[in-house]
C-alpha cells in the first residue's frame, strides 16, 4: 500500500481507523507513517497527524522512539492537526525525563499563546498538569495561567481548567 497516496485519498475517521489498522502494531509501516507526518508536504502532514495519534492510542509503544523528534518538531512551523495531535499524544503519556523540560517550556508557551487553537492550548493544559506530578514546583504557574484565562476562554477551555484547578488545589 502507498501510505500517502492513502492519507490523501479519503480523509474521515473510517478511513484513519483502517489505516491505523493496517499499521497496527508494526514498527516499519509506523517508521513510514511518521516519516510522512514530520517531512510531507501540508496536506499529508496534516492527515498523517490524525493517524499517527490514533495509532498512539492503540500501540503507545509504537511512538517511545519517537517522543524527541516529535517534542522538538513542535518548535517548528508546522500546520495545527500536527501540533494538536502531537500534544494529545503527550497528554497520555508518561514523557521521558529528559524530554520534559522542553515539553513543559513548549506546552508553558502554547497555553499562553492568543494565537493557538484552543485544543491545542486545552491539551497543553493537561500535558503541564501531568508535568506537575513529577515536577510540584509548576504547578503554582500554570495555576496562575489558567486562572488568568479563564475569565476569556471558551467552554472547553473553561471545562479542562476548572478540573486542573481543582487536581491543581490538592497539591
Amino acid at each position: 500500500m502507498d501510505l500517502r497516496e492513502e492519507l490523501l485519498r479519503e480523509y474521515n475517521k473510517e478511513h484513519v481507523v483502517f489505516l491505523a489498522n493496517y499499521i497496527g502494531n508494526e514498527q516499519e509501516k509506523f517508521a513510514e507513517l511518521i516519516d510522512l507526518f514530520l517531512n510531507g508536504e501540508m496536506r499529508v502532514t496534516q492527515r498523517a497527524s490524525w493517524v499517527v495519534g490514533h495509532c498512539a492510542d492503540q500501540y503507545p509503544e509504537l511512538i517511545t522512539p519517537y517522543l524527541p523528534t516529535l517534542v522538538y518538531n513542535l518548535r517548528n512551523n508546522i500546520h495545527d492537526a500536527v501540533k494538536r495531535n502531537t500534544v494529545r499524544i503527550l497528554q497520555d503519556i508518561d514523557i521521558p525525563e529528559d524530554l520534559i523540560g522542553e515539553a513543559a517550556d513548549i506546552c508553558f508557551e502554547f497555553l499562553q499563546s492568543n494565537k493557538e487553537a484552543i485544543a491545542i492550548k486545552v491539551f497543553s493544559m493537561t500535558v503541564l498538569f501531568n508535568i506537575t506530578k513529577s515536577i510540584p514546583e509548576l504547578a503554582n504557574e500554570l495555576k496562575v495561567i489558567i486562572e488568568d484565562q479563564m475569565p476569556y476562554g471558551s467552554a472547553g477551555f473553561k471545562s479542562r481548567g476548572k478540573k486542573i484547578l481543582k487536581e491543581l488545589n490538592k497539591i
